[in-house]
């Protein structure tokens, strides 16, 4: 199993629009980076997902949700209607993937980047890295269990 942080700004989308969803499962598309879109092939069903918010006051890792299925071509890119359209991509030949994640469950209060900082055994984790924007990333095993141990401590 692994584990991967996705951001989300909550304007477009928020873990509670996920929450929301039949099933509580959504496809994750429209990712336009090269490296985001190689982690998105790697990711296997099972995988583990923190939830995070960005671009807000107190960007923070909200909630927990599971990869229910892996990698295959994003439709968005083949919709001339669609932000995420990409003339180069042809069917049979996609330039860009989309996994589903489904909902597993809000954290009991959010984590917050300032505390991601300051906890003990986070210091290398890539959301932390200068220059990092990656909307989806890896994390190791150790870094998922920690953070979701700050989230049932109380403050």
């Amino acid at each position: 199993m692994r584990y991967w942080l996705i951001k989300s700004e909550p304007s477009e989308y928020s873990f509670d629009d996920l929450l929301r969803e039949p099933g509580s499962t959504a496809r994750w598309d429209g990712v336009r980076n090269y490296q985001a879109r190689n982690y998105l092939r790697q990711m296997r069903r099972g995988d583990r997902v923190l939830f995070y918010h960005s671009s807000i006051p107190a960007p923070a890792i909200v909630g927990l949700a599971t990869v229910a299925a892996e990698a295959y071509p994003d439709p968005t890119q083949y919709d001339e209607a669609s932000e995420g359209h990409d003339p180069k991509a042809r069917p049979g030949q996609p330039r860009w993937f989309a996994v589903d994640i489904r909902a597993d469950a809000a954290l009991a209060r959010p984590i917050t980047r300032g505390e991601l900082r300051t906890a003990r055994g986070l210091a290398s984790m890539a959301l932390l890295q200068r220059g990092q924007r990656l909307s989806v990333m890896p994390i190791a095993a150790a870094e998922w269990r920690r953070i979701v141990a700050l989230a049932t401590e109380s403050r």
